[in-house]
Formats: structure tokens, C-alpha cells, sequence
């Protein structure tokens, strides 16, 4: 089969106003999908700006509740101890002074051991809610590539 020069040169298969619009809609696609993009990112931002805010709040009002704690343990056995050497001064045997000793260091002991307790239980609850905003903001993340 011969083909004639017109035939090979012909341009009649190209349009360019078809060109033309089908660039335009390809630009147009593009350009909507790179605003959904950017208008995702911006909302994502915002969140974790957001998240990030909540959680170092949580971690300055935990971290001065703990300072606070801290400084009561510290006093409640300063206390105790002046105390204590205020009942030695007046000891009269080694016997009574046994006997101080023994009920102080076992008074110490308990109070010690209730105040690392309550330190103990205030340092979990501020960990627990300076991890929890991080965490459902994970979980939301999460969520929504699943229903993407």
C-alpha cells in the first residue's frame, strides 16, 4: 500500500484546540489537587501546633505539681528531723535514747515511703496526660488514612 506525500504529512488527525483543552484540564486537576494537598497539610500543621501546645502545658503544670510534692516531702522531713533533735536534747539514757531513734527512723521511713507513693502517682498521671494528646492525635491520623 502506497501512501502520497499529502498523506504523510497531514495533520489532520492533530487538533489544536483539542490540545488545548485537554492541557487546560490536566492543569485544572492539578491545580486542585495540589490546593486539596496544601489545604490538608495546613490543617495537619495546625493540629500538631496545636497537639504540641497541649502537651507542653500538660508537661509545665505536671512538672510544677512534682516540684511542688518534691518541696513538701523535703520539708515534712526537715521538719521531722528538728524535731527529733529537739527530743534529744532532753534524753536522759541510752535507753530513751534507743527508743528515739528507733520510733524516728521507723516515722521517716513511713513518711518516705508514702511520699515516693504520691510522687510516684503524680509522675505516672503526668506522664499518662503529656502522651495522651500525641496519642489521639495519632489515633485521628490513623483513622483518616484508613478511610483514605
Amino acid at each position: 500500500m502506497a501512501y502520497s506525500t499529502e498523506d504523510m504529512f497531514s495533520f489532520s488527525a492533530f487538533d489544536p484546540a483539542k490540545f488545548a483543552e485537554g492541557y487546560r484540564d490536566l492543569a485544572g486537576r492539578g491545580a486542585s489537587q495540589s490546593q486539596e494537598a496544601y489545604t490538608k497539610m495546613k490543617a495537619a500543621a495546625e493540629e500538631a501546633t496545636r497537639t504540641a501546645e497541649s502537651t507542653i502545658q500538660s508537661a509545665q503544670a505536671g512538672s510544677l505539681e512534682l516540684g511542688l510534692q518534691t518541696l513538701e516531702a523535703m520539708r515534712t522531713s526537715a521538719d521531722m528531723s528538728l524535731t527529733h533533735m529537739e527530743a534529744l536534747m532532753g534524753v536522759k539514757s541510752v535507753s530513751e535514747l534507743v527508743e528515739l531513734q528507733t520510733s524516728f527512723f521507723r516515722r521517716q521511713a513511713e513518711a518516705t515511703v508514702e511520699q515516693a507513693r504520691a510522687i510516684q502517682n503524680t509522675a505516672r498521671k503526668l506522664a499518662e496526660t503529656v502522651a495522651k494528646p500525641g496519642t489521639e492525635a495519632a489515633e485521628r491520623m490513623m483513622a483518616g488514612f484508613k478511610a483514605s
